[in-house]
């Protein structure tokens, strides 16, 4: 059986759109799963040419 997963789509504020999605397992500590989004959010704003401070993200999927 698959775990439980929980689906997060990060957001260019200035525009809107969805820059990227990203898909962790609802098993993880709190802690973890924000320390993963924010190095996420990092390489996101990295990769895009944009300052980390326009990129955040929103819950697409809760766990099952």
């Amino acid at each position: 059986m698959k775990p439980a997963e929980k689906q997060y789509k990060f957001i260019n504020s200035e525009t809107g759109y969805v820059i990227h999605y990203h898909t962790l397992n609802c098993d993880k500590p709190q802690d973890e799963v924000k320390v993963e989004l924010d190095n996420v959010k990092a390489q996101v704003a990295i990769k895009n040419k944009i300052f980390v401070g326009t990129v955040y993200w929103e819950v697409v999927k809760e766990c099952e």
